[in-house]
């Protein structure tokens, strides 16, 4: 949706949860498809008013909202994507929060989506295990699963081939059975699933023989999971759908996939930065040198230049990873390593003795620098 979430619902920006819902509430009472004989812009109406409510009552999706738009809600950090609210989440989302008050249940006839409520299908969740480098380009992966889907023998009816379910009895097909209450404060209605059916409205007589009249059967299919560039360690991605089928015909579930991002030798992640450790001999560290980098888009030429110290963070913009939101890359710092050799030979010992006869003592900063991070490796154990 391109209009502002806030301007969705009529509220201002500092708007409270209370003020949310009561909007969201007189908007919904508005536009339902029960009260609008299916009327499509109304339809469109109720859904952009249940996504602009289930978006700004949620503090993390509201933040990062307010914060980076509609970009933030793609993707696994959000758990929620936009794109594929469907008329079945909106009237989920409204029956949810606004259901059991008021008698709305009865005012528009849901007994028929109760049914599709009870029969949906239950999410899945998998952990898949992505690169370093993944993260920093995004990729395509096929993801083998396991799940109930729809029977192919029976269409996912439940029933016989060629043998229709039979309608409940007992509800008469509407899956819910009401019950009249009078009280000093008028009658009330309870609205309740069918204890025949289950709440599906029919009853299944002569069962199918493969999936024995659930609808559903276990089998192996393939998932593609899009993994866009900024992930972070336990980001999921909610794909709406494809989790394990409903029962007798009912809904699937989502499918949520919990990203876990595999340890990288080369670097240290800090966010959106890296960190690299260069090792330097003393002759290039003294002289300078042009060196090679690795980083997630391939190793480039980093110029070291000459005196340069051990310990010294070179930082190299947008070589890091993308952030989620932005697509910002964040930066490489490279950090200077001078390697001592642990044995010489003659020559290098000749050389090294040459050295120190003309080298003279190090500058007073350097040894009072030497002379602390002895002691930090001191207090550490090192």
């Amino acid at each position: 949706m391109a209009q502002n979430y806030y301007d969705v619902l009529g509220v201002p920006r500092g708007a409270s949860d209370d003020e949310i819902k009561k909007a969201y509430r007189k908007l919904a009472m508005t536009y339902h498809p029960d009260r609008n004989d299916g009327d499509k812009r109304s339809e469109a109406k109720f859904k952009e008013a249940t996504e602009a409510y289930e978006v700004l009552l949620d503090s993390d999706k509201r933040a990062r909202y307010d914060r980076y738009g509609e970009a933030g809600l793609r993707g696994g950090g959000a758990g929620f994507d936009f794109h594929h609210f469907d008329l079945s989440e909106a009237l989920s989302v409204f029956m949810r929060d606004f259901g059991g008050f008021g008698g709305f249940d009865s005012i528009f006839g849901g007994g028929r989506r109760s049914q599709r409520q009870v029969r949906k299908g239950q999410d899945i969740r998998i952990r898949l295990q992505i690169s370093l480098d993944e993260v920093a380009k995004g990729s395509t992966r096929k993801v083998k699963m396991r799940a109930l889907e729809t029977c192919e023998e029976c269409g996912g009816s439940g029933s016989r081939k060629g043998v229709e379910p039979s309608t409940c009895s007992t509800c008469s097909g509407s899956g819910e059975v009401r019950q009249a209450t009078r009280s000093f404060f008028g009658q009330f209605v309870s609205v309740m699933p069918c204890p025949n059916c289950g709440g599906e409205g029919t009853v299944i007589r002569d069962p199918c023989s493969e999936c024995r009249g659930d609808g559903r059967t276990r089998r192996e299919r393939l998932v593609q999971v899009e993994i866009p560039p900024g992930i972070s360690e336990n980001n999921y991605l909610t794909l709406r759908g494809q989790g394990a089928a409903g029962p007798r015909g009912g809904s699937p579930g989502d499918l949520i996939v919990v990203l876990e991002v595999e340890d990288d030798e080369r670097f240290e992640r800090s966010g959106d930065d890296l960190v690299y450790h260069l090792p330097l001999s003393f002759s290039q560290a003294a002289l300078g040198t042009d060196a090679s980098v690795p980083s997630p888009y391939g190793n480039f030429k980093l110029t070291i230049p000459a005196g340069t110290q051990a310990g010294t963070v070179l930082t190299v913009r947008g070589k890091g990873l993308p952030n989620l939101g932005s697509g910002a890359k964040g930066s490489l710092h490279v950090k200077v390593q001078v390697w001592t050799p642990g044995k010489l030979t003659t020559e290098m010992k000749d050389l090294f003795e040459r050295l120190a006869e003309v080298e003279g003592e190090p500058p007073a900063e350097a040894g009072i620098g030497r002379r602390f991070w002895n002691k930090m490796k001191e207090a550490l154990g090192a």
